[in-house]
């Protein structure tokens, strides 16, 4: 056993080009809600829901070097439970705002995939796996 206990996952830090236009496709798009933005403005700025966060940094430069092969250390997506109902909302929702988004069964859960205005990737996941798809 550790010596310690964690809690759970605090937040992720990701670069953005743009941290206001990111800002804002992760409030209007996954509903997600501004926190710490009077200590701390737009650096970062940070979007979350629950206990969970994402903190957005700008990226720093104009050029951006994406990893293009599986093989290359790098953190994959962003990954969100929803129950069943909100698993089939997300997916009209994303429809609805013309997101594309792929479905995959994985057994124990159902996921879609979709990308965010820089291209990191974000999972919505369920584990209720009555007709959770359009």
């Amino acid at each position: 056993m550790n010596a310690f206990e964690l809690s759970g996952i605090d937040h992720v830090a990701i670069s953005v080009r743009d941290v206001r236009t990111s800002a804002d496709w992760y409030q209007r798009v996954l509903g997600l809600k501004r926190v710490h933005q009077d200590a701390w403005g737009d650096f970062p700025a940070v979007v979350g829901i629950g206990s969970t966060a994402i903190a957005l940094f700008p990226v720093g430069t104009d050029t951006v070097h994406r990893p293009q092969q599986r093989g290359t250390l790098t953190m994959r997506h962003i990954a969100f439970r929803a129950d069943a109902r909100n698993f089939r909302s997300a997916q009209s929702e994303l429809a609805k705002q013309r997101i594309s988004f792929t479905f995959q069964d994985h057994g124990i859960s159902h996921s879609i995939y979709f990308s965010d205005p820089d291209g990191h990737e974000i999972e919505i996941t369920t584990y209720e796996l009555t007709e959770t798809t359009l």
